[in-house]
């Protein structure tokens, strides 16, 4: 069964306390951290994410992309992100998949779940990321201590391009 996981971005951006003060200095470095751990989350757990981001903060025209694999919408200006979400939620709902969204805002969890979706608050999500991190960190050190994987050594240049390719940067 294929799973989605619809995240409102500022308010994912706003709960989480990293996220916050982040984004009181800078909000694109904010957005930028909540892309990378979202693109994390998703090969980690091969849920497939879209982050959906209110246009209200980025004014003009809404507009998708692909970044890490994953999906990036900022509203049109006039639209919300729960609107947004709400609309997806809908589109994409079928028999053989299972819908999440990412959300602390208590009435959009209530429309969302009557619409047929699981809700996740911002705090369930954060504590999903922070164990998938230490999960990774886990599997770091194991690699790095297992020497006998392969014989094969790479400089620490190509282990790093080997590493962005993985993360899906060119």
């Amino acid at each position: 069964m294929k799973r989605l996981l619809f995240v409102d971005g500022y308010n994912i951006i706003g709960d989480w306390a990293e996220l916050k003060e982040l984004q009181e200095r800078n909000l694109e470095s904010a957005r930028d951290v909540l892309i990378e751990k979202m693109a994390e989350y998703q090969a980690y757990t091969g849920i497939e994410v879209t982050i959906v981001f209110d246009a209200h903060m980025v004014p003009g025209l809404g507009k998708k992309y692909q970044q890490y694999e994953l999906g990036i919408i900022y509203t049109k200006e006039k639209e919300t992100a729960d609107e947004c979400i709400e609309r997806l939620v809908n589109e994409r709902k079928r028999v053989d998949r299972q819908i999440y969204v990412a959300t602390s805002d208590f009435l959009e969890q209530r429309v969302i779940f009557a619409s047929g979706a699981y809700r996740k608050s911002a705090r369930e999500l954060r504590t999903e990321m922070e164990q998938i991190e230490k999960s990774i960190e886990g599997e770091v050190e194991k690699t790095k201590g297992d020497k006998t994987k392969g014989t094969l050594q790479l400089s620490e240049e190509m282990a790093e391009l080997f590493e962005k390719w993985r993360r899906g940067k060119r």
